[in-house]
């Protein structure tokens, strides 16, 4: 078994940390980009009923 335990833990958390914050990340654009895309819809149908 490795001596510095620790260390790597340490490095692998943070290797998994960035992954999560990524996906968080692209997570949370994907919605915002969602959530405009059906407003400008709501906005275009609302346009061509007048």
């Amino acid at each position: 078994m490795s001596r510095n335990t620790d260390a790597n833990r340490k490095l692998h958390k943070k290797k998994i940390d960035n992954k999560k914050r990524k996906i968080q990340n692209a997570e949370a654009e994907r919605k915002a980009r969602l959530k405009q895309i059906r407003e400008d819809f709501k906005a275009r149908e609302a346009d061509n009923k007048i």
